[in-house]
């Protein structure tokens, strides 16, 4: 899928300020630092589209963006930074479970997991309550240019026997350094968009 014009549109704090139209949205969870807004400039070739941060769990915002009037990708804030303290957890806990119990047109969560480690416990409780909310989801494995290439399809495996076991889930590797892993994943998700195209 080529994004011809890809724009910031939001940064909500509550449901009144999300986008009132029924466009679907494509929602990114993770870790702070896991490369949410990395992979959203890599999808559509922008270097500054979405906002990086050099200082993990920064963003305490819900982020929309727009894709050609098509969609929306949106950037939930990341969880788990360790210098954040316990009222900051539980203030972006609440953001995250607030919208995806709120929003009525999630068409997919991507959960991004870091390919070079086992999955965190804040990782698997979170990967725990997206199961539990029956949305679709599938899972990218960012950083995979920090691994060998020959190792990447071995830590897929892994991380997917740690987090689903039933293997009935989609893991993909990801990485904004090596773009040979973004056309499949343009292919998942464009499986759950498509009826607007």
């Amino acid at each position: 899928m080529v994004i011809k014009n890809p724009k910031f549109y939001i940064s909500a704090v509550s449901p009144k300020q999300y986008p009132k139209d029924s466009l679907p949205q494509v929602v990114l969870v993770g870790k702070s630092n896991v490369g949410k807004s990395s992979f959203i400039n890599t999808l559509v070739n922008r270097k500054k589209l979405a906002r990086t941060s050099s200082e993990p769990g920064k963003t305490r915002q819900i982020n929309f963006y727009q894709m050609d009037d098509r969609f929306y990708f949106v950037d939930l804030p990341g969880y788990g930074y360790s210098k954040m303290s316990k009222q900051e957890q539980i203030k972006v806990g609440n953001f995250i479970e607030e919208y995806l119990k709120t929003s009525t047109n999630i068409a997919l969560i991507i959960f991004l997991i870091d390919i070079r480690h086992e999955p965190t416990q804040n990782d698997e409780l979170m990967y725990d309550y997206l199961f539990q909310t029956n949305l679709p989801c599938i899972v990218i494995a960012s950083k995979a240019d920090k691994i060998a290439i020959t190792k990447v399809d071995s830590a897929i495996q892994t991380l997917q026997e740690i987090l689903n076991p039933l293997k009935d889930l989609c893991f993909l590797p990801f990485s904004s350094e090596r773009k040979i892993y973004t056309k499949r994943v343009w292919e998942e998700i464009e499986k759950y968009i498509v009826n607007d195209f």
